[in-house]
């Protein structure tokens, strides 16, 4: 038989603030985290607006020298899994380091780094090139930097499948605490690719919302205004943890992970397929490993992006799935409030299912007034419900064609 996992710990930085409670009363309140961006100029570009971190300052938990060092992807992780270690009051003196991981998920890595030497290359020549380029721009750089930090010597590796990278590196951290592989793992995904290059590469695919006068109002999954998803940064970092090592130093337990799916469209490299038969085999699959039925799930945090295609796509998803229970399920977007945070978005995504297991709260949909064709579901307009959620599900989907689902329980001892 294989072991129950439990999530233990949780950190995040996101557009919302710095911790998880600003994530968490932040979306329970309705707010949102996106504005005008400030850290580079917008002149040159048709949209002026994004999901930035602000007031964020690596040196809490780095030192000057190290943070230099170190990529803003990898500050937001390392930011992010000290709290999460704290959140799991970790004596890292009495664990078998040996036996704790690290798995994240990033899509991009350390773009700002990449586009600052590129620059350095171009205009100063390639012995100006700093040797620190390929240590800090490296999409694995986050969990190598955070297994330094904490000593944990068991696996550890990096998630690439764009959006659907942090459900995937939590899905990987849940099997292998299954099979035997680890006790106990800080997994999730973070993100930092809110820089001038990655800003015009989404901007020329005409992928974001050009809402610009009204930032507040931009990001609107299945809402019949849509007109693109709002490109933010950050990380979601979570402990997750064989359950009887939970219980032998008296950890706090805030739900149970209980299954986890995925599958490619294998379509098309950037659009879902239209009828959502990729996504749906990704959340059939969750709910076969978590030994669910249909009428079983109260609550999908979905990926809900406010694009047409993405929308439409997940609603018949959600539909070929669940069937006639579709309707009672409380569906809702957490991008709608903080933005798309790329390969970071299902970790900060999973700590706000965590959350809702534990605390019985689903938190709106923001901007949703008037749903487009095909959204059909209840997407919880205008206000946080008081629900009594036994289980839940999130869903993650990318570029690629990649689909992920993760399945969370509430624990009841």
């Amino acid at each position: 038989m294989s072991r129950r996992v439990v999530i233990t710990g949780m950190g995040a930085v996101t557009s919302m603030g710095l911790d998880v409670s600003s994530l968490w009363n932040g979306v329970l309140e309705g707010k949102s985290g996106i504005g005008k961006i400030e850290s580079f100029s917008t002149e040159d570009f048709p949209v002026k607006i994004g999901g930035e971190v602000r007031g964020f300052d690596p040196e809490k938990f780095q030192d000057r020298r190290m943070a230099r060092r170190t990529d803003r992807c990898s500050q937001f992780a390392i930011y992010a899994s000290e709290e999460a270690k704290i959140s799991a009051g970790l004596d890292l003196e009495s664990l078998d380091l040996d036996r704790c991981g690290v798995i994240l998920g990033s899509g991009i890595g350390g773009l700002a780094t990449m586009q600052e030497q590129a620059e350095v290359l171009i205009g100063k020549g390639a012995r100006r090139v700093s040797p620190m380029l390929v240590p800090k721009m490296m999409i694995n750089a986050a969990s190598g930097e955070i297994a330094i930090r904490l000593g944990f010597a068991g696996p550890n590796f990096t998630t690439a499948s764009a959006c659907a990278s942090a459900n995937h590196a939590i899905g990987l951290a849940y099997m292998a605490i299954q099979a035997g592989q680890g006790d106990l793992f800080m997994t999730g995904g973070t993100e930092a690719a809110l820089v001038p290059l990655g800003f015009a590469g989404f901007c020329s695919a005409r992928a974001l919302s050009k809402r610009n006068d009204e930032p507040e109002r931009a990001s609107r999954p299945w809402d019949r205004d849509r007109d693109g998803f709002v490109f933010s940064e950050g990380a979601g970092l979570l402990v997750l943890e064989d359950l009887e090592h939970a219980k032998k130093r008296g950890a706090t337990i805030y739900a149970e992970m209980i299954g986890f799916g995925m599958s490619d469209d294998a379509g098309h490299i950037t659009a879902p397929s239209a009828d959502g038969t990729g996504a749906s085999k990704a959340m059939s699959m969750a709910l076969k490993a978590a030994k669910l039925n249909a009428g079983d799930v109260q609550y999908i945090n979905a990926h809900g992006t406010s694009t047409d295609l993405g929308d439409k796509a997940e609603t018949q998803a959600i539909r070929r799935v669940f069937g006639d229970s579709a309707d009672k399920i409380n569906v809702s977007s957490t991008k709608s409030m903080v933005g798309h945070l790329l390969g970071a978005s299902g970790g900060v995504e999973a700590i706000i299912l965590a959350k809702t297991v534990h605390e019985g709260k689903v938190h709106q949909t923001l901007n949703l007034e008037n749903p487009g064709e095909g959204c059909d579901l209840d997407y919880v307009p205008g206000a946080t419900r008081e629900v009594a959620v036994k289980n839940a599900m999130s869903n993650s989907f990318g570029f690629g064609g990649h689909n992920t689902a993760i399945a969370f329980a509430r624990y009841d001892g």
